[in-house]
């Protein structure tokens, strides 16, 4: 029997979740949302962000799933208590799940500014590793641009220079990718840091959290990467469905949805 599992971002984020679900497990059945209607979340404030969970929920309360695994850290950080309470199903989450895998004394945090606002990174990560120094750095202006196809490399560029400053002059020992967009330009930014300073992608521990919940089975019948996944956008489906073909190298139908009506 397969897991049906829902994934929610403000757009293709969530992209690098599903990509490291599926990299582990085909017994699944995937019901993707991306919000592109208020895309990006991250320079919203707290207010807006549970608003948003809210209405999420209420959408996903109809689809009969085993779990959530909330992709987008912005939401993780301002409203994780309300997607957990109102959907009274396992919700696999980005920070606390990377969290639990951290063993270095100096940490940097790249991140939205609502994730920064919301002190949850440094919180939680300072809650279970003592006397860590945790550093955090917006970065305000990355998903606009990572939303853009193409993207523009030079502006990429830059913005990652210009982020990555503050934190490389401290003495850090790993960068957490605080943003499910981020990990889309994993290679531009692994190339712009030392190699003795580890580079992290918080979906991974969410998977492998996932893994150890719900265990894998030993026989089953295996699919094509993407046939059990379903997508949903409030958006332009049209955009949407060249960002998923451009990412995720796939055609498939796209459903146009409303939260606000449905909240």
């Amino acid at each position: 029997m397969k897991l049906r599992l829902g994934i929610f971002d403000s757009g293709i984020g969530g992209f690098t979740i599903l990509k490291s679900l599926l990299s582990t497990r085909t017994d699944v059945e995937v019901i993707y949302l991306a919000d592109l209607a208020r895309n990006p979340y991250g320079e919203k404030n707290f207010h807006e962000i549970r608003n948003i969970a809210t209405q999420i929920t209420n959408w996903f309360k109809k689809k009969d799933l085993d779990a959530l695994l909330i992709a987008c850290n912005t939401t993780n950080s301002c409203a994780y208590d309300i997607l957990q309470d109102k959907l009274k199903i396992p919700c696999f989450d980005l920070i606390n799940s990377v969290s639990k895998t951290i063993s270095v004394k100096d940490v940097g945090i790249l991140a939205t500014s609502a994730t920064i606002r919301s002190g949850s990174y440094k919180k939680i990560i300072e809650s279970r590793v003592p006397d860590i120094k945790v550093s955090q750095q917006s970065c305000p202006q990355f998903v606009t641009e990572i939303e853009k196809i193409p993207m523009n490399y030079e502006i990429i560029n830059y913005l990652a220079d210009l982020y990555l400053r503050p934190l490389l002059k401290r003495n850090i020992k790993e960068i957490i990718l605080g943003c499910s967009h981020y990990p889309l330009i994993y290679e531009i930014l692994r190339n712009k840091i030392p190699k003795d300073i580890k580079l992290v992608d918080p979906s991974i521990a969410l998977i492998n959290n996932l893994n150890q919940y719900f265990q894998k089975p030993k026989i089953y019948k295996k699919s094509k990467k993407y046939d059990n996944v379903e997508f949903f956008a409030t958006g332009d489906i049209d955009e949407f469905s060249l960002k998923v073909t451009n990412w995720l190298e796939i055609n498939k139908k796209i459903s146009l949805v409303s939260l606000r009506t449905e909240a």
